[in-house]
């Protein structure tokens, strides 16, 4: 276990997408830096932060605001974490700032704030000290990054094997209908012997007590990797579903040495490959209990930490 000496500051800023900063400021308490969330406006999803910042809604005051949270954050950071592509202040400003004060930084990407970007539009992220991505198929966008898939706190996530019941429960929580590709999610299982639960717009603690009622989990159709939503459900020992690209497993199977459980689906296959695992419940265990590994060698939040402490050194 990598451990940084306690005179690290850390400030994770300014977003908790997906619950994924949060997850990064407990991990990094516990080995002992000073580590610290601030975000703007809280999402409904994931509220959890140290310092929440309501801008006003005109452009210059709400300009003025985030520079007197930068000035404010300056002297108690050593290390800035920034996700999803945003800074504290417009980035012609931002790294300026950060190199006349000689701080370290870090951009942290989440998905959707770089898929399908060209590389000029993503030129932004070299000029802090590292960048990184959650996974091997976002590296297609930005290759120079290191892979640190997200970490979830295991000891929260209490495995519940798929049940026996006779009309298995399937479970799928879009963020967006037509990115998840919801509308084929809802054909397939209409025409299979199945009950289907869309979770949306839920906080995050109570959306995940739904999903420990899930027998199946279908996560997206359309991104080609998988998300926070089906690592929980791994987690919980659930069987998911969802599109994978066939190069990123392979990069993934190679670097972790585990096979990746999930069953790759598109539109199109979704409904057979439904079938199998509506049809039997030993292969919905048997799924569910190679995700909950496949989560504990992956995801564990300790060697996501470990990584991190490892790229933060590196600066």
């Amino acid at each position: 276990m990598r451990t940084v000496g306690p005179a690290l500051r850390v400030t994770h800023c300014p977003v908790n997408f997906a619950g994924i900063p949060w997850t990064n400021v407990q991990a990094q308490r516990r080995r002992g830096l000073d580590a610290r969330l601030v975000v703007w406006e809280p999402l409904t999803l994931h509220p959890e932060a140290d310092e929440i910042v309501h801008r006003p809604t005109g452009f210059v005051a709400a300009q003025l605001v985030q520079a007197r949270v930068l000035a404010r954050l300056l002297p108690r950071t050593d290390l800035f974490h920034f996700y999803f592509g945003l800074t504290l202040v417009p980035k012609r400003l931002q790294f300026p700032v950060l190199r006349a004060f000689r701080k370290r930084s870090v951009f942290h990407y989440l998905g959707s704030d770089i898929r399908g970007k060209s590389p000029e539009e993503l030129a932004y992220g070299r000029r802090a000290g590292a960048q990184i991505v959650g996974s091997h198929a976002a590296r297609r966008w930005v290759p120079e990054a290191h892979v640190i898939p997200p970490g979830i706190d295991l000891d929260r996530y209490v495995e519940h094997p798929p049940s026996d019941r006779a009309r298995p429960l399937v479970v799928h929580a879009p963020s967006s209908r037509t990115r998840k590709g919801t509308e084929h999610v809802i054909a397939a299982c209409a025409r299979l012997p199945v009950d289907l639960r869309l979770v949306e717009g839920l906080p995050h603690e109570e959306a995940r007590r739904l999903y420990e009622d899930a027998d199946i989990v279908v996560d997206q159709l359309n991104a080609g990797w998988y998300g926070v939503f089906a690592i929980e459900a791994m987690a919980l020992g659930k069987p998911v579903l969802t599109y994978l690209q066939d190069e990123p497993v392979r990069r993934t199977e190679e670097a972790f040495g585990v096979e990746v459980p999930i069953v790759s689906v598109t539109a199109e296959t979704l409904h057979d490959r439904l079938g199998p695992l509506v049809r039997s419940v030993d292969e919905r265990r048997r799924r569910g209990a190679a995700a909950r590994r496949y989560v504990e060698h992956v995801h564990g939040v300790e060697p996501m930490t470990d990584r991190l402490l490892e790229v933060y050194a590196s600066l």
